[in-house]
């Protein structure tokens, strides 16, 4: 929205009356502090003359079982940088079609039709990395992920696979806190901030039900702290490289 918009030369004070709306949604909405409704979405591309470039990118945002996480993906869409660091799960943005079945599929009660749509949902939140200016994804992982086999050997081995791939693009870094690093300040929680260009920051925190996101100051410096800990335990991208081998080489056993 912000790209098309200064594309046009339009402040937030000259696109609010094309809409009509106010230049704090505006602001909102580019922030990824406030969803894009569908309306709302006609509305801004007959303003900037576009032709559904934007509709496209509502399906990552909408329809997304839980109302607690839908600002997340919000905040993805927006960010220039996005850290993320995992103690249990490869990274959503990361997995595969088969390696997120595999969760939703383990959750209580999934129903078939119910696990195949958050697989379509979370593939979609994925087409942030294929954009012409993809954010740069930042993202730790504990040992233990690389260790567990969701979905059965094979599905494990075709994830670790899709990760070292990935990990070529120049915009996505993997890195690993070893086994040995022993209790680590990640073991209470996954969690996950995202940044702007015009410096807004939202933190994502991850709990079994609920889940937490979070734009109070307190809480983002809190997760920084602990993410800059993290950072320091890490291994290199090439020893990481090196042990997401020797695992995916294990399941050749």
């Amino acid at each position: 929205m912000r790209k098309y918009r200064t594309a046009k030369d339009l402040t937030h004070a000259r696109l609010a009356p094309l809409l009509p709306c106010s230049e704090s949604l505006i602001g909102a909405v580019e922030r990824g502090t406030r969803l894009p409704t569908e309306p709302f979405t006609r509305q801004l591309e007959r303003a900037l003359g576009l032709h559904g470039e934007l509709l496209e990118l509502l399906p990552p945002i909408r329809g997304l079982g839980q109302k607690w996480f839908r600002k997340w993906p919000a905040a993805e869409q927006a960010a220039r940088f996005i850290r993320v660091y995992e103690l249990a799960l490869i990274p959503g943005l990361l997995q595969t079609a088969d390696y997120a079945r595999a969760i939703f599929q383990g959750e209580p009660g999934a129903l078939p039709a119910e696990v195949e749509e958050e697989v379509k949902v979370r593939l979609q939140r994925q087409a942030i990395l294929s954009r012409v200016t993809p954010p740069t994804l930042s993202v730790i992982l504990d040992e233990s992920v690389l260790w567990r086999e969701v979905g059965g050997r094979e599905v494990m081995r075709a994830q670790l696979a899709n990760l070292l791939a990935l990990m070529a693009r120049p915009c996505i870094t993997v890195r690993v806190i070893p086994l040995a690093s022993g209790a680590t300040a990640g073991l209470v929680s996954a969690f996950a901030i995202a940044d702007t260009d015009d410096g807004t920051q939202t933190g994502y925190i991850d709990s079994v039900e609920s889940g937490e996101v979070t734009h109070q100051t307190e809480m983002l410096r809190k997760l920084g702290e602990r993410w800059e800990v993290l950072s320091a335990l890490a291994q290199p991208i090439y020893e990481t490289e090196k042990i997401i081998q020797r695992v995916v080489e294990s399941h050749d056993r």
